[in-house]
Parts: C-alpha cells; sequence; structure tokens
C-alpha cells in the first residue's frame, strides 16, 4: 500500500502561556491545519491511501492546564457514537478542528491521522475528575476515506506535560483498512513502555501501527529514526512515524518503516516541513532470520593483556566500557546480571577511537524504566571521558557481532551510521539465552550498534 507522513514546522504560538480567547486560538490552528490541507492534496496525488502528522503539530506545545483550554475540540471517547464531523458539523460545540480533518479525508479519499488536544466535563463523583471539572487529553484521532472519525488514542505516557491529563485506563486504539488490514495508534513516549504500545501490538497481532510524535532527538541511542526502525525491526511491523521539525529543540526525524526496509527523513540543518511517500508491502508473515551463523560466546582468553574497564556517563546512565582498540578482537563487559560480546574486524584503522559498553539498571532522568543495553558507540574524541557524547559523523566500517544475556524478550536492534541514516543488520535473534546482532560492512561509517532492551516488569 501506500503511505504517507508529513514532518511538519509548526507555527507556534508567540507566548503559549498567554490566556487567549477560542477566535485566536482557531486562527492559529487554522494557519497550521492550512499546511495540512496541501500536504494531504500533495500525497493523495502521490497515490497515498493513508496520511499521517505529527504530535503537537496544530497546537503547539509549552501550554499550562489553562491556557491550552481555549484550544482544545470536544470529543466524546465512546464506541456508541458514529460521527462524520465533515457532513454533521453541528452535532457537538467546539469541533472545528475535527472538522476540518474530517472534510480534508473525504474530499481527497484518504485515510487520516492527526493528533490534536482534546477535552472532556466530568462529574464531581469520577474520583479522577481534575479539579476544575473537565479532562485534557493528548488525543490521536483517525478518519477514514470518507471523513468518518474511525478511532480515537489518549496518550497514555506524558512527557512532562502537565496541560495534559492520563486517561484512567491505557486505550488499545485500531481502525480498519480495505488496503492494510488493522492499524493499531499511539504516541510519541508511549513507544519505550509496555502499555499500551506493546500490549496493543501482542494482543490484536498488529502488523502496522501510526505513530505521530513530537520527538527531541538524543544520541547515541534515542535519535527518532533509529528507535523508529528498531521498534520495527523488533516487533516485525510497519510503522509510519510522523515527527514534528523544529532543529532548534533537536526535533526531527519522520519516517515509514518495515522490519527490512526504510523511507527517512533527519535534517537539523533546514527549516520548512517534509512529506514522505512510499509503496511498502503489507506485512502477513514472520521475518525470521537464520541464526547458525551467528557467534556461539566469545572464547575466554586467558593470557592475553585485556584491555582497561572505563564508566562514563551515556543518556544520562553511568555505563561500564571497554576501548575497542586495534583492527580486530573480541571482547566482554559486564555490569549487574548483563553481559556483552563483541567480536569485530575494522576495514582499515582510523584515528577515532570506539567503545563496548554495558547498562543493567533503572534509567531515571526524563522519566523512570529499566534498561538493559550493549552498545558499541563511537566516542566523541580520543580520550574515554568523550565516550557517550553525541555523535553524528563516523569513518570506521566495522563488522560485528555484538550479543548478550539479556534477562528481558524485548530487545530493540540500533543501527547508526554516520549522518544520522539507518543500515539493516544482516542477521538477529537469540542463541543459547543469548540475543546476537551480526553486520558484515554497514554502509558507511558506524555510529551506534547497540541491542537496547527494555525490562518492563522491572520499572
Amino acid at each position: 500500500y501506500v503511505a504517507a507522513v508529513y514532518e511538519h514546522e509548526s507555527i507556534l504560538s508567540p507566548n503559549p502561556t498567554a490566556l487567549v480567547d477560542r477566535q485566536s486560538a482557531l486562527e492559529l490552528m487554522g494557519r497550521n491545519l492550512d499546511i495540512y490541507e496541501q500536504q494531504v492534496v500533495a500525497a493523495a496525488r502521490q497515490g497515498a491511501q493513508i496520511i499521517v502528522f505529527p504530535e503537537d503539530g496544530i497546537h503547539g506545545f509549552n501550554f499550562t492546564r489553562s491556557s491550552i483550554y481555549p484550544y482544545l475540540d470536544f470529543i466524546l471517547h465512546s464506541h456508541s457514537v458514529k460521527w462524520n464531523p465533515c457532513r454533521e458539523p453541528h452535532l457537538f460545540n467546539d469541533t472545528e478542528v475535527l472538522q476540518r480533518l474530517s472534510c480534508m479525508a473525504l474530499k481527497n479519499k484518504i485515510f487520516l491521522v492527526a493528533n490534536l488536544g482534546t477535552k472532556q466535563p466530568c462529574e464531581r463523583t469520577d474520583p479522577h475528575c481534575p479539579s476544575d471539572g473537565r479532562y485534557q487529553f493528548n488525543t490521536n484521532v483517525a478518519f477514514n476515506d470518507d471523513g468518518m472519525l474511525v478511532a480515537t488514542y489518549r496518550k497514555h505516557n506524558l512527557y512532562f506535560e502537565y496541560a495534559f491529563d492520563t486517561p484512567p485506563e491505557p486505550d488499545y486504539k485500531l481502525f480498519d483498512t480495505p488496503f492494510a488490514g488493522k492499524f493499531g495508534m499511539f504516541t510519541c513516549f508511549d513507544i519505550l513502555f509496555f502499555e499500551p504500545a506493546v500490549n496493543l501490538i501482542r494482543q490484536y497481532n498488529l502488523k502496522q501501527v501510526v505513530y505521530p510524535t513530537a520527538w527531541m532527538n538524543q544520541l547515541p541511542l534515542l535519535a527518532a529514526v533509529e528507535f523508529q526502525q528498531a521498534f520495527a525491526t523488533a516487533f516485525n511491523i510497519n510503522i509510519l512515524a510522523a515527527n514534528i521539525h523544529h532543529p532548534t529543540l533537536g526535533m526531527t526525524g519522520s519516517g515509514i518503516y518495515t522490519p527490512v526496509k526504510s523511507f527517512i527523513y533527519h535534517n537539523m540543518e533546514s527549516y520548512g516541513g517534509k512529506l514522505i511517500v512510499a509503496e511498502i508491502p503489507v506485512i502477513t508473515t514472520d521475518y525470521k532470520t537464520s541464526l547458525e551463523k551467528i557467534l556461539g560466546r566469545v572464547s575466554e582468553k586467558g593470557n592475553e593483556q585485556l584491555p582497561p574497564l572505563f564508566y562514563a556517563e551515556m543518556m544520562y546512565d553511568n555505563f561500564t566500557f571497554v576501548p575497542v582498540w586495534g583492527e580486530k578482537g573480541e571482547l566482554q563487559v559486564c555490569a549487574n546480571t548483563l553481559c556483552c560480546y563483541l567480536s569485530y574486524r575494522r576495514a582499515a584503522l582510523t584515528d577515532e577511537l570506539y567503545a563496548l559498553g554495558v547498562f543493567d539498571g533503572l534509567h531515571t532522568v526524563h522519566g523512570t524504566y529499566y534498561v538493559q543495553a550493549c552498545a558499541l558507540v563511537k566516542c566523541g574524541g580520543l580520550s574515554f571521558s568523550t565516550c557517550g557524547q553525541e555523535v553524528t559523523d563516523a569513518t570506521a566500517l566495522i563488522d560485528f557481532q555484538l550479543g548478550g544475556n539479556m534477562s528481558t524478550p524485548y530487545i530493540f536492534p540500533l543501527l547508526l551510521t554516520s549522518g544520522i541514516t539507518l543500515d539493516f543488520a544482516d542477521h538477529m535473534g537469540w542463541k543459547n539465552n543469548h540475543y546476537f546482532i551480526s553486520k558484515n560492512r554497514t554502509s558507511s561509517g558506524l555510529l551506534t550498534a547497540a541491542l537496547y532492551g527494555r525490562w518492563y516488569e522491572k520499572d
């Protein structure tokens, strides 16, 4: 099927904490919706059957609970009401944004997914009801090609979003399409947690996911395109990911991902939006790689001089590292219960320092969640203290097999190359209670090869 995602540089309120009236809020959102409209037309012309827009794209961010209120549309989160906002605009008040999105879908005969702020009054008798008597949700909406509202999803894992409420229960939201079957949806930070993202995919055996996000890149392990691809690969699904474009805030990185190919956009240099349209296969079978070629354990060598262990902070976590020296070798580094193994060969020696790092513990900055990671990274300079820094360029071509005795089945294989481009592993999977990923010759210099494990039970 043909899919489209739009990385949008949203027109932002100059002062998001100021209180404005509904009319001014609609005016600002209207300017963003005008751009959406042009992109829907362009995508439909290229044959797209579905288009996805980013999180916060219509209203922006950095609001307070009261300053966002004029920007919120009313929405009924109930399955019982079938509603087409474009054809039935007067069914509910304060639905101008929903009406415009619905009409774009209808006019262009395309499925459309967007993110907006929504409100819902609640009763004092409801124990979860906020003191101002209303819920405010960060919401994804999906419309079918007739403009019918077919699914609404309320973001569950909020990322310092004080204007919004967490829904009392996680939403598991799907919608059906004639061209690719069922799509699931969740938003941004949700991708790092079991609920609802992983549970949704497992429970409904999903093969397609739409993913609006407003993601601030963090190298070396959590650049948007890097993690989006890892997620598609780990769960063997297609992901349509739309990010917002604000390079000054480190926000870029969208794509259409299959388990074996990606169409991505990552651009920290220039401004403006970007439409990606790609034809991808509907996944019906499971891609499984043969593991016979993957090495068992790194043999223990007794008398050789072992490289020194050192510690450095990466992604705000205290990683234990060993340097990756010389043109080839086999290394091991452990922390807690996790041991990471690397067998490597470099095409040519370059004056770049690489290191193999391990972390097995609770990550506590910008969210609390348990990580098990084995990572081969290029360091920022030639001293150990630069390992874990954000690096965007590399020249070293390295063949490697990286493995670890992970305690969780949820492992996201990361493979990032020079200029924030992506590559795919030749093989990956389990052997003897170890998870391995291997690659002969990356297409360009290696930035990061990692196994990013999420041990959800220990969050």
